[in-house]
C-alpha cells in the first residue's frame, strides 16, 4: 500500500465484521492510504474496555487517528480522507452524482445500519428468536436499497 499521509501513519481501530469499518478501510485503500490496523473485537467487549473508550466514548468502531485528530463515525472518518487527501478521490466532481452518493451514505448511516447492528440482531435474537436475526437484517436492507441505482463512487456503480 502506497502512502500518501505525511509524518505520522493513520491509525484504524476496526472489526474486520464491522461494516462500518469495513466502509473506512475501503476509502483508505482506495486513496492508497498507509495505515496501522488495530482489531477491536466486539464480541469480546473489547470497545468497552477503559483505553478504548477514552479514544471514543461511544464505544464503537471504526475509530481513525491521525496525529491529534481522533474521529469515529465512518462518514466523518471518509469525508476527512476525501479532504485531507484529496487524491485519488471517492467522490465524483458533478454535483448530481455526488449529491446521490451522499443520499446513499445518509441511508446506510441512518436507514439500515442502526437497525442491523449487533447489539440490535443479539436483541431480536433474543426477544424473537435466533432465527429471526438474518430475515430482519436482509428486509432492513432491501427496504433501503429499494431498487434505486447507487453511485457509491467515482471508480463503480452498484445497481
Amino acid at each position: 500500500m502506497a502512502s500518501a499521509s505525511v509524518g505520522k501513519e493513520l491509525t484504524l481501530y476496526s472489526y474486520w465484521r464491522s461494516s462500518c469499518s469495513h466502509r473506512v478501510r475501503i476509502a483508505l485503500n482506495l486513496k492508497g492510504l498507509k495505515y496501522e490496523y488495530k482489531p477491536v473485537n466486539l464480541l469480546k467487549g473489547e470497545q468497552s474496555r477503559p483505553e478504548f473508550l477514552q479514544l471514543n466514548p461511544v464505544g464503537c468502531v471504526p475509530v481513525l487517528v491521525d496525529d491529534h485528530v481522533v474521529l469515529y463515525d465512518s462518514f466523518a472518518i471518509i469525508m476527512y480522507l476525501e479532504d485531507k487527501y484529496p487524491h485519488n478521490p471517492l467522490l465524483p466532481h458533478d454535483i448530481y452524482k455526488r449529491a446521490i452518493n451522499f443520499q446513499a451514505a445518509s441511508v446506510v448511516s441512518s436507514t439500515i445500519q442502526p437497525l442491523h447492528n449487533l447489539s440490535l440482531l443479539n436483541y431480536i435474537g433474543e426477544k424473537v428468536g435466533p432465527d429471526e436475526k438474518l430475515p430482519w437484517a436482509q428486509s432492513i436492507i432491501r427496504r433501503g436499497f429499494k431498487g434505486e441505482v447507487w453511485l457509491i463512487c467515482s471508480h463503480c456503480t452498484i445497481e
